[in-house]
């Protein structure tokens, strides 16, 4: 039978000295494996575990709900972003109201290039949208993304040197593997229809497509937010507005645009 992977976490009640062997010891006691740990903001801790018997999961979630030096908050197959809290010690926050849209700060560019790389290497479709103002890191963070996934990374329309504006795609470019990358603002208004035609293929392609400035996007083409997997947000800190009259401005300044 094929062990399977299971995600803990709990808060620290009664931080008392020998909790964590505690812990551990019993887990051992049940044949369950740790695979990672670490503490997860606030007191808590988080656990990838493995386990080849589901009923072993079952005792350990009983005999946790009865200690109370810890309180059990999570024990179920891992997410992505339970993966993320225990590699990186921090949350992943979403949006309330939202949750397919995620937010990080300038601060946590290692948390979301880890997470935009476990997107991309997922097969299929997936398009993502990234919001952010000028400079905060977006397009570097899509590209350190696809290093770390180790896939290719093709831009369709860009300001990360200057604006490109491709008008055809070669044939190896047609490949499921690459990571298309659309600037929604560039295409929107500097683009004529070659562009569109070639937008058109690359959205019917089953890859792993990423547009800067997703609402600007939708506004000129057929798609609408609902059609994005994920949404992330990028702001220098907490409390920045992102505002498009500011970034369409700085954006369409930038360089002397060229076709491809």
């Amino acid at each position: 039978m094929e062990k399977k992977e299971w995600y803990l976490e709990y808060e620290i009640k009664i931080n008392r000295p020998g909790l964590l062997g505690d812990i551990s010891s019993l887990l051992g006691m049940l044949s369950i494996n740790i695979i990672m740990i670490n503490g997860v903001e606030n007191s808590r801790r988080g656990m990838l575990l493995l386990s080849k018997y589901d009923e072993n999961i079952m005792r350990l979630r009983s005999i946790l709900l009865t200690m109370d030096t810890i309180q059990l908050l999570k024990l179920r197959k891992p997410k992505l972003k339970d993966r993320m809290a225990v590699r990186h010690g921090k949350y992943i926050h979403t949006d309330a109201s939202d949750r397919k849209t995620v937010r990080f700060v300038r601060d946590e560019l290692g948390l979301l290039v880890d997470f935009m790389a476990e997107l991309y290497k997922e097969e299929g479709h997936k398009l993502i949208g990234i919001r952010g103002m000028p400079r905060v890191g977006k397009t570097e963070s899509i590209v350190a993304a696809s290093v770390c996934a180790n896939k290719r990374w093709l831009f369709v329309s860009s300001t990360m040197l200057k604006q490109t504006i491709r008008s055809r795609l070669i044939e190896g470019e047609y490949n499921t593997d690459n990571i298309f990358i659309i600037d929604g603002i560039v295409s929107t208004r500097q683009a004529n229809e070659q562009h569109w035609q070639v937008i058109r293929e690359v959205m019917q392609i089953p890859a792993v497509k990423v547009v800067e400035h997703p609402d600007i996007f939708v506004q000129a083409t057929e798609y609408n937010l609902d059609d994005f997997d994920y949404i992330i947000e990028l702001r220098s800190h907490e409390d920045e507005e992102i505002t498009y009259e500011t970034i369409e401005k700085q954006q369409l300044s930038d360089g002397n645009g060229f076709l491809v």
